[in-house]
């Protein structure tokens, strides 16, 4: 990994700034996507020029900005969280990144946002809560322009998806049948990065 990192590009200072006080000051801070996955997202973003993005899980607001890095003139990326303690946090680092009017934060039930939600995207970024990506996948697939494609976080979930599943391990059992399901989906076409905690991307055809 340090070879990886040492040879793609650098990660931005605000990140690096952002980071380090998500380490110190945030809990569970492992769910940040970090240098080499923030630039797998700020590159997809640039290929694409999306429009519109959503995200599903703003946490700390680190994947908002690499996205954003992409959008096209009068692009827009909508990000939704239910945690309201870290909206300050959040704004702190959006007001500093340049895309403070280009990001559109909904705080809440994603579920139920997703339903009042009239736009279609061309990417959509999946890191929330892993117990309800199969009910994200059903309510998202009807989201996504024609060539969009759906990035889906974690979906290695520390290697434990290649473990037998227990009878309590809800969120194992939910990203393999998960990721079974977008494989078998004729709608896309997918493929597994095995990066970080491993990411999928799903290009709808």
């Amino acid at each position: 990994m340090e070879y990886v990192i040492n040879n793609s590009e650098d990660e931005p200072e605000l990140l690096k700034e952002l980071a380090k006080e998500t380490y110190q000051k945030i809990l569970q801070p492992r769910m940040l996507s970090g240098h080499p996955q923030g630039r797998i997202l700020s590159l997809l973003s640039k290929i694409i020029r999306p429009k519109r993005i959503l995200e599903i899980g703003t946490y700390t607001g680190y994947g908002t900005i690499c996205l954003a890095e992409g959008l096209g003139k009068d692009g827009k990326i909508i990000t939704i969280d239910k945690n309201e303690e870290i909206v300050k946090f959040q704004n702190k680092y959006f007001d500093k990144s340049g895309f403070r009017d280009k990001i559109i934060q909904l705080n809440g039930d994603a579920l139920d946002l997703i339903e009042t939600l009239d736009d279609k995207f061309d990417i959509i970024f999946l890191d929330a809560d892993k117990e309800n990506y199969i009910e994200y996948y059903k309510s998202i697939s009807n989201k996504l322009n024609n060539g969009g494609i759906l990035i889906s976080d974690n979906v290695l979930w520390s290697g434990k998806v290649l473990e037998s599943n227990k009878s309590d391990d809800i969120e194992t059992k939910v990203l393999n049948e998960f990721n079974q399901i977008l494989k078998d989906d004729k709608k896309f076409e997918t493929i597994i990065i095995p990066i970080r905690d491993g990411i999928s991307i799903s290009r709808l055809i």
